[in-house]
């Protein structure tokens, strides 16, 4: 087995060595030799900032949903107002992140237009594939703020039916329960009715508080029914607004898709119609080679019958 050696300080002395001859001072020198060991981080473009400022702004919401998650599920951790601002702060990311996903998607269709060249098609490959590329980020942002909006679908599902089941009341066995309790005291005792007449005016007024208590009780259980049901309703709503802009996320991500497709395809196309037309030159030149010879014997054959006759 051949043993190999590292030249790199001999590569590095041969550096410096040129550097004095070539007359750098010492500052220049040291630059110099600090570049072989500290490289220059790679300029990002505008684009490429942009998405993944994007990228952090959906991890970042994820995360604040993570933290929050008993917070806004739990029916006893905090109250309902505060779950109404963590609510609110929630729709407020996704509607950046959905502004900002817009913004991208409008220079990526900004750039693609500035590039199309004669006949509409694209001057240049390697911009296609660029453009191409950017579509598929863009789609990849899409798709992961359509799975975080999903899972705040979850969990505000799950709260609205717990408020639901806290709300819905129990009414029906004691209503019956009360209302039946004067009349089974009436008929366990049919023969005793005469014999009580002293009781009869305490049992009355007895019965008359418990008919009182119990339509308390049954106006107090339908106001909140009429709450639950106005939770329930708003519930529906703001679940068909929710599934109504993740339907339209999902369906942007599938446009995007499209376009991406027809970047590839229409880099192919690119591809392909370079080659035919470097085909039809070079059959171009071969033909008119063919000609200019033709022409020449047919000139030197009439000079030559001209001159024999």
């Amino acid at each position: 087995m051949s043993r190999f050696r590292d030249r790199t300080e001999d590569f590095k002395d041969s550096v410096r060595k040129s550097a004095v001859s070539i007359g750098y001072d010492d500052s220049k020198v040291a630059s110099t030799m600090a570049s072989f060991i500290i490289h220059k981080p790679k300029e990002r473009s505008p684009f490429t900032k942009a998405a993944f400022k994007t990228l952090e702004s959906i991890k970042e919401l994820e995360q604040f949903m993570l933290k929050h998650r008993k917070d806004y599920v739990d029916l006893h951790r905090t109250t309902e107002q505060e779950k109404d601002s963590i609510e609110q702060e929630i729709t407020a990311f996704i509607k950046a992140c959905q502004e900002q996903i817009n913004i991208l998607k409008n220079s990526i269709q900004n750039e693609e237009a500035n590039s199309k060249g004669w006949l509409g098609l694209s001057a240049d490959n390697s911009n296609a594939d660029t453009i191409a590329h950017k579509h598929g980020v863009v789609l990849i942002l899409s798709e992961k703020l359509h799975s975080v909006t999903a899972q705040f679908d979850q969990l505000r599902a799950t709260r609205f039916q717990d408020i639901i089941n806290r709300a819905m009341p129990r009414r029906k066995p004691k209503r019956i329960t009360k209302e039946a309790s004067p009349v089974n005291a009436t008929l366990a005792n049919p023969e005793s009715r005469e014999s009580d007449e002293i009781q009869v005016q305490p049992r009355r007024v007895q019965q008359q508080l418990l008919d009182d208590e119990t339509q308390a009780l049954q106006v107090e259980l339908s106001n909140l029914l009429d709450g639950a049901r106005q939770t329930e309703t708003r519930m529906v709503e703001m679940s068909a607004l929710n599934h109504l802009m993740a339907t339209h996320v999902l369906h942007q991500a599938q446009q995007i898709e499209v376009l991406y497709d027809q970047a590839v395809e229409a880099t192919k196309n690119v591809e392909l119609g370079n080659k035919e037309l470097s085909q039809a030159i070079q059959r171009n030149s071969s033909s008119r080679t063919f000609l200019l010879l033709f022409f020449f014997v047919l000139t030197f054959s009439v000079l030559f019958l001209d001159w024999y006759s």
